[in-house]
This record gives structure tokens, C-alpha cells and sequence, in this order.
């Protein structure tokens, strides 16, 4: 499958430094930075620099050393904010991937969210 990168989205900006950030962590080949819009009391965007569009884009198409660097960023940034689920409260991870998913930004990102019980993501199906 083709995917189209635009390199004029938002993160495509910030990862070439030309929109400032609040960077949580950056590693080799991640980048991770609170939200402008917080929707938790912890609310990072955590993005490959790389070029990848969705989350199956960038694991269909990423290296081991982008996609194993990425995870490990993400277990890092809940340690560090004690939102691991084996000692702390946990978080919810969100990825929203084309138009049924509403994503907004065409730049793969996950959403870390935690601080607070987050309710239920979508209402049970009948």
C-alpha cells in the first residue's frame, strides 16, 4: 500500500524545528512532547521522526531499530511519569489512523494519557 507523507504537517514542523514543543523525551529516532491541548493531566504525542503516516504504515515499513527505539521511548515515558501498569495506575495509549479514526495530523503519533481514571474510550455497543 502507498502512502502519502506530507511534510508540511504540524509534527513534520516541529521534528525541523521550525514550530516549538515541550519536549518529554527524544531519542535517536523518537520524539516525544506534552500536548498543546491536554486532554489528562498527563497528555504526551509520542512520533516517530520518520516519515510515516499511521501506525500500520509505520509498522509495516519502519526499521526494527525506529520501531523497537519508539516502544521503548513510550515504557520510558510512563516509568517516568509512574504510569506503568505493574507498579502505578496505568495510562491509555490512543493512535487514530485515517478518516474513520479521525485522525487529524497525517504523522503517525500515539497519544499517552493518564493522571485520572479516563472513562470508558467509546460507549458499549448494543
Amino acid at each position: 500500500m502507498a502512502y502519502a507523507y506530507d511534510d508540511q504537517n504540524i509534527f513534520a514542523k516541529i521534528l525541523r524545528g521550525e514550530i516549538p514543543n515541550k519536549t518529554v523525551l527524544e531519542t535517536e529516532h523518537t520524539l516525544a512532547f506534552d500536548d498543546i491541548r491536554p486532554q489528562a493531566p498527563v497528555h504526551v504525542l509520542v512520533i516517530p521522526k520518520g516519515p510515516y503516516v499511521t501506525y500500520d504504515h509505520f509498522a509495516a515499513e519502519a526499521s526494527e531499530a525506529e520501531i523497537v527505539d519508539f516502544h521503548r521511548a513510550v515504557a520510558k515515558i510512563c516509568a517516568d511519569a509512574g504510569m506503568t501498569s505493574d507498579s502505578g495506575p496505568g495510562a491509555r495509549f490512543i493512535s487514530n489512523s485515517g478518516a474513520h479514526g479521525v485522525q487529524e495530523v497525517p504523522h503517525f503519533h500515539l497519544h499517552i494519557l493518564g493522571g485520572r481514571v479516563l472513562g470508558r474510550m467509546l460507549a458499549k455497543a448494543d
